[in-house]
């Protein structure tokens, strides 16, 4: 279980390190209003590389990238616990995605967000561009 504010609790990133569903549910359930119990086993997986955030030994904050197997590549799920917000970590796990998919070929990096998260992602480095959407469900 996610506990905020750990006092005195460096904070660690990791790369693709070995995650349980259940640390991940409960970060996500934390953090995601609609959150759904998820098998993230399958998705991270499949994707390019992942980031971790850990209080000590506590998941705090996640981040995935996915990618079409080519040039480009795509950040979801970047997620850090309310209890831990607003203190650089969110930016942080996207600098260390950033720079461990560097050296895969990946020429371009995507990101789609809420209009109120624009703020952060131009801090990440993300230039706003146009893009189209289907909602399938």
């Amino acid at each position: 279980m996610v506990n905020a504010e750990q006092p005195g609790a460096s904070i660690t990133y990791r790369i693709r390190p070995e995650v349980t569903n259940d640390d991940l549910n409960d970060l996500f359930g934390y953090t995601w209003d609609d959150h759904q119990v998820t098998n993230f086993e399958p998705i991270l997986q499949r994707s390019l590389t992942y980031v971790c955030a850990y209080a000590g030994t506590t998941l705090i904050g996640f981040v995935n990238v996915a990618w079409d197997g080519g040039i480009h590549a795509f950040l979801l799920d970047t997620t850090v616990h309310p209890g831990w917000q607003r203190r650089g970590i969110g930016r942080e796990l996207v600098g260390h995605a950033v720079a461990a998919i560097r050296h895969a070929g990946v020429q371009w990096l995507h990101v789609d967000y809420a209009p109120h998260l624009e703020d952060f992602y131009r801090g990440c480095g993300f230039t706003p561009t146009l893009a189209g959407l289907i909602r399938l469900r």
